[in-house]
C-alpha cells in the first residue's frame, strides 16, 4: 500500500519528519513549477535536476571551481581501498605481434 504524499512511515525519526513540507505545484505558461517554502529556497539562480525512482531531486549548482572543490563530492575510503587493491593486482601481459 502506498502512502499519500507527506505521510511518514511509522517508527521513523522525528527529525526526519520535521524537515519535510508540502509545496504547491502549478503551471506557468507551458512549464510546471513548484513554489518552495522559504526554508527550502536556493541562493542561486540555477539548480541541477535529476530523477531518483519516482522522486525529483533539486541540487544547487556550484558557483565556480573553488565552490566545487570545497563542497563537491568526495571519494570514500572504500574507493581508495579498491584503487590500492587494483594497483597491487598483477595482470598478465597481452601477447602481441612485434613491430616490423
Amino acid at each position: 500500500m502506498t502512502r499519500p504524499a507527506g505521510a511518514s512511515r511509522l517508527g521513523s525519526k522525528k527529525e526526519e519528519r520535521d524537515d519535510r513540507k508540502i509545496a504547491r505545484v502549478f503551471m506557468t505558461g507551458r512549464s510546471q513549477a513548484v513554489r518552495l517554502p522559504k526554508e527550502f529556497r536556493f541562493d542561486t539562480d540555477r539548480v541541477l535536476i535529476r530523477r531518483e525512482g519516482r522522486h525529483v531531486v533539486l541540487s544547487p549548482m556550484f558557483k565556480d571551481w573553488d565552490d566545487y572543490l570545497k563542497n563537491g563530492a568526495r571519494f570514500t575510503d572504500d574507493f581508495f581501498k579498491a584503487m590500492e587493491e587494483l594497483r597491487n593486482t598483477h595482470l598478465p601481459l597481452e601477447e602481441r605481434e612485434p613491430f616490423d
